[in-house]
């Protein structure tokens, strides 16, 4: 069957423009002009993304077959435009009755143009054949162009609920999860074609949770934004000459450098002058005159002469520590269940917050007695976190599990610079000496940092020690009514 794009381009009718006009009246409709005025961060998600709502269409018209009584007017189209004029003229009958059985727009436009030319005389002329190719080949496009507009009022109705679900559950996280245009636009793509089969009401929850939990928050960005940039020197290949201040000894006296032996009787101290009211000590002062070793006072000064020399040039720059992925474990025991459970979760959204935000991945892994994984700024993402939200915290608490398995992931290419981030209580029994010391390993010669979120004062310091940083957050009850009564003033 003949395809809408060969059509089009058989008639030179140029689809990329009326797509252009299409997105454009799309975008302008007044369901979604509101949701963008109100939401600009998604507004630019949306118009950076609108080549991909074109090449979707571009798609779909592509596979867009043409109905059967169009391409077959059009292959008599073709036939007739090989034909010479005795031979066009002597076939003009069956191509009117050809018309008038494909029910084609242009048939009784054909008859007038024929009966009338007839009446002039002018059928033998080529001018004829010219004149009623050239009418047949604009009823031609006109019928390809109202194809089109068809096809892209069926394709509007279905955009524009499809955008319509889209920005409004976008609205809904933008303010939870969105902090600037980038995580805008990664929220955008990872809310594409999900809506229908998600409930986010859970995330939802957990991002009003964690906008009244402004200390929570706080800790948050100071785990996820913790590496700071260090200035390096760098010696380059090229020389420079330099001047450089030196300072010599001089023999002019400023101040008192000291006490020395020599013959100076105006710097004498007070002690050798007594030996010279001392009639037996006399002779013991001359001689020692002589020798030149009174004691005195030593002044002396300082004076600066200027060196050039030639030395290799040096400068600064300032090198950011990369910030590379989360990998957070999350304690899931028995003991972490009720308002612990809450802030994990909370802590959690928090990161893949600053995840989007700063581009970069955030890999969720569950711990008890087994492990359950979830990557949040995944394509699936927000599936993802939306399962991760709804389990429930029980069991027991293997911990040896948890960091054996986050060093082996930390061994990984993808995963070599990732924060490694362990939530819990940290009431666990005693860590193996080979696991501390293949952590310590990393660290020291990896450079690998981990970070551990404590949300109890009763963790085990010596688990506690193995790690970098220790964030800590206390959610027993006299915590949290003192960071409530903080807040209230």
């Amino acid at each position: 069957m003949l395809a809408l794009t060969t059509l089009d381009m058989f008639l030179s009718i140029n689809d990329s423009e009326l797509l252009d006009n299409f997105i454009l009246t799309l975008l302008a409709s007044p369901q979604l002009a509101v949701f963008m005025e109100k939401y600009p961060s998604l507004k630019k998600a949306l118009l950076h993304r609108t080549p991909l709502i074109k090449q979707r269409l571009e798609q779909t018209v592509k596979e867009t077959r043409v109905p059967p009584d169009l391409a077959a007017e059009f292959q008599a189209f073709q036939e007739c435009q090989l034909l010479p004029l005795n031979a066009f003229n002597t076939a003009l009958p069956q191509i009117l009755t050809r018309l008038d059985q494909l029910g084609s727009p242009f048939s009784s436009q054909a008859r007038t143009l024929t009966r009338n030319a007839t009446l002039n005389n002018t059928r033998p002329e080529n001018s004829f054949q010219i004149l009623f190719l050239q009418r047949w080949r604009i009823s031609l496009t006109l019928q390809a162009t109202t194809l089109h507009q068809q096809l892209l009022d069926q394709e509007q109705e279905i955009l524009l609920d499809e955008l319509r679900q889209h920005l409004v559950a976008s609205a809904a996280l933008a303010p939870l999860l969105a902090e600037n245009d980038n995580s805008a636009g990664r929220l955008w793509d990872m809310t594409a074609g999900q809506w229908q089969q998600l409930d986010y009401r859970q995330l939802v929850h957990y991002g009003e949770f964690l906008q009244q939990q402004p200390e929570l928050r706080a800790l948050a960005d100071q785990l996820g934004r913790s590496r700071h940039a260090k200035t390096l020197a760098v010696a380059e290949t090229t020389q420079q000459w330099v001047r450089l201040r030196i300072r010599e000894p001089a023999v002019l006296p400023e101040e008192v450098n000291g006490i020395h032996q020599s013959d100076d009787l105006l710097r004498l101290l007070p002690s050798e002058l007594v030996t010279l009211g001392i009639s037996d000590l006399e002779f013991e002062f001359y001689r020692r005159l002589l020798e030149k070793r009174l004691l005195t006072y030593r002044l002396q000064g300082d004076t600066w002469r200027e060196r050039i020399s030639q030395r290799p040039a040096r400068s600064e720059r300032m090198e950011s520590q990369p910030r590379g992925p989360f990998i957070v474990c999350v304690d899931t025991s028995g003991s972490m269940g009720g308002i612990n459970e809450e802030y994990a979760k909370a802590f959690c959204l928090a990161l893949m917050r600053i995840a989007l935000a700063d581009d970069r991945r955030c890999y969720i892994t569950l711990f008890s007695t087994g492990m359950v994984s979830y990557e949040l700024t995944a394509p699936s993402g927000l599936e993802q976190a939306i399962r991760f939200l709804g389990q429930r915290f029980r069991g027991g608490t293997d911990l040896v599990a948890c960091l054996s398995t986050l060093a082996d992931k930390l061994d990984t290419r993808p995963w070599r610079d990732a924060d490694a981030v362990v939530i819990s209580d940290f009431i666990a029994q005693r860590l193996p000496d080979e696991l501390i010391s293949r952590i310590k390993q990393q660290q020291q010669w990896q450079e690998q940092r981990y970070h551990a979120v404590a949300l109890s004062a009763m963790g085990k310091p010596g688990i506690l020690k193995i790690f970098d940083h220790i964030w800590r957050f206390d959610t027993g009850l006299r915590s949290r009514m003192m960071r409530f009564l903080r807040r209230r003033n």
